[in-house]
């Protein structure tokens, strides 16, 4: 179907989130709260403009033997206006260094934790075994040894040594 032949179809109906659309008017120096008129036309204008570009790609498609759209086929539908194209070209390719990039912090994320676990139970382990080769328990009753305690103030507990 032709862009044309499209575009008709749309006329009146908002493509767009009004709001983000007055925003863009208010970035490039209109008043914050545009007419609303100026709104719909600019949906218009946008809205037939991706029509277009996606018209001209899908048939380059077409013509290349494929159903789906590739990067090629915008490439094509961009090549008469070579702002646009480098824009495009820039998008993707910072599309594709995050990409890469938060790839690389989640595998190196769960490496980490992997590691960090693996040496806190070493570290617990190496702890155990020390205690053992030392003799101590934990479980000792202070009041074997003529320990008291006292719960009085900041909660931590006094120690008192007894004669033996």
């Amino acid at each position: 179907m032709e862009p044309r032949a499209r575009a008709g179809k749309h006329v009146g109906k908002e493509t767009f989130n009004p709001k983000e659309i007055a925003a863009l008017l208010y970035a490039y120096g209109d008043v914050i709260d545009p007419i609303p008129e100026t709104v719909r036309v600019l949906d218009e204008i946008v809205t037939e403009f991706l029509e277009g570009i996606c018209f001209e790609a899908s048939r380059h498609a077409q013509a290349a033997g494929r159903q789906k759209l590739k990067f090629d086929d915008f490439e094509f539908a961009l090549r008469r206006n070579p702002q646009y194209l480098g824009k495009v070209k820039t998008m993707i390719e910072k599309r594709q260094s995050l990409k890469e990039m938060r790839k690389t912090f989640e595998h190196d994320d769960d490496a980490l934790m992997k590691d960090m676990a693996a040496r806190d139970k070493d570290a617990n382990n190496a702890k155990k075994d020390e205690d053992d080769l030392l003799g101590l328990d934990d479980d000792i009753d202070l009041k074997e040894f003529g320990a008291e305690t006292s719960s009085r103030g900041s909660g931590a507990k006094k120690r008192k040594l007894g004669a033996r």
